[in-house]
């Protein structure tokens, strides 16, 4: 599908079927490309097929990179065509399992919320936020909705700010503030007939748009290229003249810290870091053309990576391993004040 087709024209259905296809011919994507399908499935109310394609998923014999966020959309889809004894179950073991993604604890909060457990809802943001975030900490981007999502349903249960909702305040950027958008008694301009009440209710819903625009413009994280150290060693043995670009693995390493926390200070959000191999590269600069010891290649290599959906988010939350492979945490290793 083309990113300019208008949603109102996408047959959602033979979009699922070309992507299960282009998963067949690519098995190191099928997971993302699995993913997109059941969505689309979602979108054409097909939600039975779509729990077939989670099903696939979650019995496939190579294991999952992201398997808490396939329970997630799973339980999220059972529960809207009437399997709630069944999606409330996966969503306790999501919860129990307490993943060191933002995605899942999203998934199904939002789940919870929009069948009205706001209380269950609240809980659940509120363990994700606890577990993922400390408050002297920037918040990654990808945990920024558990933040909102908090705070919209305290809004709705009428409960007084905490220092998380606070923060949410902090972070949210656009002009009319997140008390007003997320106020449980706002007045929607489809029931007023009062002039002032609809021009404030466009303003917000405009400003709702700009907010759902910036996410959409942002699909995958502004990733930075990684080069285990084997996999390093092997790309400069065949690659000299690329040793320009990695003296050593040490200061190939030091390098991504340093690069992902000067684009954190310029306000870069939504950062990453992508994991290269000699193979993977090869075979991108073969379908561009283009000699793998062309040093331009590197970066465009990076991006695809994280449209592929290989990015992780950098940094790494809270308690997890560094982003480096050497096992110790992030906070203890390249996460270090003196790093």
């Amino acid at each position: 599908m083309r990113p300019d087709t208008p949603a109102e024209n996408v047959d959602h259905t033979a979009e699922a079927a070309r992507l299960e296809r282009t998963a067949g011919l690519y098995p190191e994507d099928a997971e993302a490309l699995l993913l997109q399908a059941a969505a689309h499935l979602e979108l054409a109310g097909d939600r039975p097929a779509a729990s077939t394609l989670y099903d696939r998923l979650l019995s496939s014999p190579d294991g999952l990179e992201y398997p808490f966020l396939v329970r997630a959309l799973k339980a999220s889809n059972l529960w809207e065509y009437g399997h709630e004894a069944e999606a409330r179950a996966i969503i306790e073991g999501v919860r129990a399992a307490s993943p060191r993604e933002a995605a899942p604890w999203v998934i199904v909060a939002e789940a919870l919320e929009a069948h009205d457990e706001l209380e269950a809802a609240q809980e659940t943001f509120t363990e994700a936020v606890e577990l993922l975030l400390t408050e002297d900490v920037q918040p990654p981007y990808s945990t920024h909705p558990l933040l909102f999502g908090r705070h919209r349903v305290r809004r709705m249960l009428g409960v007084g700010h905490d220092d998380w909702d606070v923060l949410a305040d902090t972070l949210h950027t656009s002009p009319v503030s997140l008390d007003e958008l997320h106020d449980p008694k706002r007045v929607w301009s489809l029931g007023s007939d009062n002039p002032a009440e609809l021009a404030a209710e466009i303003s917000r819903l405009r400003a709702e748009l700009g907010t759902y625009r910036e996410a959409l413009s942002r699909p995958f994280p502004v990733a930075v290229l990684h080069w285990p150290a084997g996999e390093l060693t092997e790309l400069v043995s065949a690659y000299p003249s690329l040793a320009l670009e990695y003296p050593s693995h040490e200061e190939h390493l030091a390098t991504i810290e340093a690069s992902l926390r000067e684009l954190a200070s310029s306000g870069t959000p939504n950062l990453g870091i992508v994991t290269g191999t000699v193979p993977s590269y090869e075979a991108f600069a073969a379908s561009e053309g283009a000699s793998p010891e062309d040093a331009a290649l590197l970066p465009q290599y990076a991006t695809t990576l994280a449209a592929r959906g290989r990015a992780v988010v950098w940094p790494p939350q809270r308690g997890a391993v560094c982003w480096c492979g050497s096992g110790s945490t992030y906070a203890t290793c390249h996460g270090a004040p003196n790093a």
